[in-house]
């Protein structure tokens, strides 16, 4: 915090920090007795009628009455890794697209609307990559629209925690209305550490091409048709892993895709017979083996935050948060 010359504390923000990561102290009632001040982090999203609103890093959001400031100033930019390589928000929002293509897409502006049969919150919703060309509310009558023509709902997805993610939008979105449903986070490690894990790969297949038995321990596929299997195989250079089972489902999946120095991993599951049995980890060093024989040196993956063992295990891994991703659905008209 900044100290004036007489070492009190100062508040040194204005409106004009909007937009800006900052941080504050201020007073609260609901602290252990003789507690009286907390602090936040994160980008001051809005600062209206005496009440600033501070998005964290994970997307909460936190207002704090302008009276009960004690102090706060602008701090740098979070820092875009703990460990692992370097990545721009906007280079892994890339690399995570391509690896998880729609059906269907189409320009508005800068962003991209994104469809396929409903099939996952990530094929179905607007990526919003610099500006849609509109005013705010005309951009999103059009993506309520574009969804309703195809029955589905309008989602957005938005991202927190990194230089150039979308806090501010994420604010202007919850002030009309539409609602976070799913957070997650976007994690980054180097993949060599992920290609040494000590596992036992002698009984992972691989395969550039889904099966039956595949889709049958893969539980987000419901009854797969051409949109989900549109999904799954798309992206630069894929790969699906399997461990043989009890009868025609195996015991373990996995699926990377690698793009240029990046392998991302996704469907990584274990039949609840199986677990604990290493499985997981002997899927994620065959595929990043297959990477890194591909030239890719870093690696990424999605976990939703309320998957505690799943981010325990890659956090494990070498695996760090970069950044959070929510994903905002419209308000019923």
């Amino acid at each position: 915090m900044e100290f004036t010359g007489g070492g009190r504390l100062e508040v040194r923000l204005t409106h004009a920090d909007v937009g800006k990561r900052v941080s504050v102290r201020y007073v609260t009632d609901t602290g252990a007795p003789g507690e009286r001040f907390t602090d936040a982090v994160g980008v001051l999203t809005s600062w209206d009628a005496g009440v600033l609103l501070i998005t964290r890093r994970t997307g909460e959001g936190v207002r704090i009455a302008e009276s009960s400031l004690v102090a706060g100033k602008v701090v740098p930019a979070a820092p875009a890794r703990r460990r692992g390589p370097a990545a721009s928000f906007e280079e892994l929002a890339r690399v995570t697209a391509r690896a998880w293509q729609p059906v269907e897409s189409e320009p508005l502006g800068e962003w991209t609307l994104r469809a396929a049969g409903g099939f996952t919150r990530r094929a179905n919703s607007l990526l919003p990559l610099g500006g849609p060309g509109l005013p705010l509310d005309d951009a999103l009558a059009r993506v309520r629209e574009w969804y309703a023509v195809r029955d589905l709902p309008a989602y957005i997805q938005t991202a927190t925690g990194a230089e150039g993610t979308q806090e501010l939008l994420g604010a202007e979105l919850e002030r009309r209305g539409w609602r976070s449903e799913v957070a997650a986070e976007v994690r980054i490690g180097g993949l060599a550490p992920v290609g040494d894990l000590d596992a036992d790969v002698s009984a992972v297949r691989l395969s550039r091409s889904l099966d039956g038995s595949w889709l049958r321990r893969y539980n987000r596929s419901g009854v797969p048709g051409p949109h989900v299997l549109s999904v799954l195989s798309s992206g630069p250079s894929v790969w699906f892993a399997s461990v043989a089972g009890t009868g025609d489902i195996p015991a373990a999946i996995g699926r990377c895709v690698v793009d240029g120095r990046w392998a991302g991993f996704m469907a990584v599951e274990v039949d609840p017979a199986h677990r604990r049995q290493g499985l997981a980890t002997a899927v994620m060093a065959a595929l990043a083996r297959r990477a890194l024989d591909e030239g890719a040196s870093a690696a990424w993956l999605q976990v939703e935050a309320d998957n505690g063992g799943a981010r325990a295990m890659y956090e494990a891994m070498g695996f760090a948060v970069h950044h959070h991703y929510h994903h905002y659905r419209a308000a019923e008209e």
